[in-house]
């Protein structure tokens, strides 16, 4: 019981560190938050900072997803332990504690999650998400898309109960952090991927 709330601990704290914001500071530009759409994202990043600065934006925040969930499943966690140490890290991510709980819309990690549950499922989500931006040049519906037939992947190829409804949780929460990316896209307003 230590070691699952240890685990599950660790993981929120490794979501919490921002990608976004440590690379920007690194590499002397401004914090994501003050740019573009004010998003600590790969998105975002790529819009003002260009393709080499949100790769690795893109790779840090999938790694903190990843890493925590293989760590678990290696330290031999049962599957709920696991689908708990995931949604921490996601939920890291979304509500940061060393960035005043304000954090990214969470693309990356749920990949990064994805990818230390199932990789298959891992690899369907990411294809949807190149198939629906290539289609329509908007990383934002490419995103919702993709979270939204993430569980419904896991439950046909790993159906595993608690993934299923762990990466479900994750899907809400992906719709709600891109509530303003839905309004604009009904709108017209959403800026495309090439833009």
């Amino acid at each position: 019981m230590t070691l699952d709330l240890l685990l599950t601990i660790t993981a929120y704290l490794l979501g919490s560190l921002s990608a976004a914001i440590i690379v920007c500071r690194i590499l002397g530009l401004p914090d994501p938050r003050t740019q573009g759409s004010g998003n600590p994202g790969a998105t975002n990043v790529l819009r003002y900072a260009g393709k080499q600065a949100a790769a690795v934006v893109l790779a840090g925040d999938a790694l903190k997803g990843l890493l925590p969930v293989l760590i678990a499943r290696l330290l031999g966690a049962e599957d709920h332990v696991v689908a708990a140490v995931g949604l921490a890290a996601f939920l890291g991510h979304l509500y940061p504690i060393f960035f005043a709980f304000k954090g990214g819309k969470g693309v990356a990690t749920a990949f990064g999650v994805l990818w230390g549950l199932a990789w298959p499922v891992a690899l369907a989500a990411v294809l949807t998400w190149l198939l629906v931006a290539k289609v329509f040049k908007f990383s934002s519906l490419a995103a919702l898309i993709a979270a939204l037939l993430a569980p419904v992947y896991m439950w046909w190829l790993v159906p595993i109960p608690s993934h299923v409804v762990m990466i479900g949780a994750m899907s809400l929460l992906l719709l709600w952090r891109h509530r303003s990316n839905v309004q604009r896209l009904i709108m017209g307003a959403e800026d495309k991927i090439d833009d």
